[in-house]
């Protein structure tokens, strides 16, 4: 199980939210980049990266860090906030970026997504994003009635790399994960998921990994901040 450390990018800093509440914001780094390179230091595989004002603003707003994360760091990225049309797309993987996580389009334009995973194999990513299991959209700032798992499995032919699944009500909560509710998701679909949201310590991801569904990795930011969870030591555990 891979563990992706996250950098969530606001105003170019790195932060990390209270259940996706953009005035809950705690900045941790005001060089995303040297984060990221600390991550890589430690010994992480891949870096989840997240540009927060693109969610809300529905095109990318953070570019400078990300492509200075990119410059810098020589493991793989994937990235969701604001992509939404296929240009975007494409400009993000002609820069370095590994994949592109699509979320408010999967929920709005279903077909974007089958196009861009049929142009970029194993590039593409859905972002489901749920409270109490119904899907939120534009920077989780949009209730609406769809389900998570329904979601979910409407791509099940359409060749998408991974499902990245957060239970809004647990990011940066440091509660733990839903473990049942991500090992449920990852049961009902053939495509790997990425669980994300809560992720606190080794337990959880201890727990996550022993779920009894096979989840590809779990995303983790808060509890790597604070200094909850060391990032080497997990690696090791996980490893």
């Amino acid at each position: 199980m891979i563990l992706y450390p996250a950098i969530d990018l606001k105003d170019g800093q790195a932060v990390r939210l209270l259940r996706g509440e953009m005035d809950a914001a705690t900045v941790f780094n005001d060089d995303p980049a040297a984060q990221a390179e600390a991550f890589v230091a430690a010994g992480c595989e891949w870096l989840h990266l997240v540009d927060l004002n693109g969610a809300f603003a529905g095109a990318p707003v953070n570019a400078a860090p990300v492509e200075e994360i990119l410059k810098r760091c020589r493991v793989p990225a994937q990235l969701g906030g604001g992509i939404r049309d296929m240009a975007t797309i494409e400009g993000w993987l002609s820069k370095g970026l590994a994949r592109v996580i699509l979320g408010t389009v999967a929920v709005e334009n279903p077909a974007l997504v089958r196009e861009a995973a049929r142009a970029f194999p194993g590039q593409v990513a859905v972002g489901i994003d749920a409270r109490a299991g119904r899907v939120a959209t534009k920077g989780w700032a949009e209730e609406t009635d769809v389900d998570a798992t329904d979601l979910a499995r409407s791509f099940e032919d359409a060749g998408v790399a991974a499902i990245i699944y957060t239970d809004i009500e647990r990011d940066g909560a440091m509660q733990g994960p839903n473990i049942e509710a991500t090992a449920a998701l990852a049961n009902a679909v053939s495509i790997p998921v990425i669980a994300s949201g809560g992720v606190s310590s080794l337990a959880d991801l201890i727990a996550l990994r022993d779920c009894g569904a096979p989840l590809n990795g779990a995303i983790s930011g808060r509890a790597l901040y604070d200094g909850a969870l060391d990032l080497a030591s997990a690696l090791k555990t996980l490893y």
